[in-house]
């Protein structure tokens, strides 16, 4: 009925190594299995506006034993909102996350803007209200007006995901030219003390900037 994590992870390509965001995760249902996916070298940025969500997916990523899912508090409505640096990022999933936004040419505005030269963004969403277990009527997105959203934008689709019965699955990908320079993503949260810095803790790289 609902779409396989490891499935939907398996058509974007994702690989050992590669640094990935998590546009809207939630508690961790994409992110968990895409830190089992990209393994100790890669590292997974899962990025949220509910400070619950995000300790609630450290705690289960800290009790998983997964060292490599940093989380961030952002707002996917404004450029910069995920808080990472221009084109740094392999992949990018949105799952469930449109419907959601009141502006999400805003999202798809900062996935262009985070993702890599040759990046793959995938983007899952609801076909439609499914009363209890589905967005309102009014707030689906559908398969169509997610598409011209992303083609009028500087994306050209790839495949159809098979995200399961009530949702649909695209793949996509943009050329443009990374950012010169070895840079590398912090999972700064700007709201880092409105969650709980015991709970969400920053990269080894960041910490050492603190301490010193």
């Amino acid at each position: 009925m609902f779409s396989d994590p490891d499935k939907v992870i398996k058509e974007m390509f994702v690989a050992e190594g590669m640094t990935v965001a998590d546009f809207g995760s939630g508690v961790g249902f994409y992110a968990i299995p895409l830190a089992r996916r990209v393994g100790p070298y890669g590292r997974v940025f899962a990025v949220d506006a509910m400070g619950e969500f995000l300790r609630k997916l450290k705690n289960e990523a800290v009790r998983a034993g997964f060292n490599n899912i940093e989380v961030i508090q952002g707002d996917l409505e404004v450029i910069g909102g995920s808080g990472l640096l221009t084109a740094s990022v392999d992949r990018i999933i949105i799952a469930n996350t449109l419907f959601q936004t009141d502006i999400p040419l805003q999202v798809v505005l900062e996935a262009k803007r985070i993702i890599k030269h040759s990046g793959k963004v995938a983007v899952i969403d609801w076909q439609d209200s499914f009363g209890q277990i589905g967005p309102h009527a009014d707030h689906v997105i559908t398969k169509e007006e997610t598409r011209e959203l992303f083609e009028k934008n500087g994306f050209t689709f790839e495949s159809f995901i098979d995200a399961g019965e009530h949702h649909y699955g695209m793949l996509y990908s943009v050329a443009q030219t990374p950012i010169p320079g070895n840079q590398a993503n912090f999972a700064i949260d700007v709201s880092f003390d409105e969650i709980n810095p015991a709970v969400i803790v920053p990269p080894v790289e960041f910490r050492n900037q603190i301490s010193s």
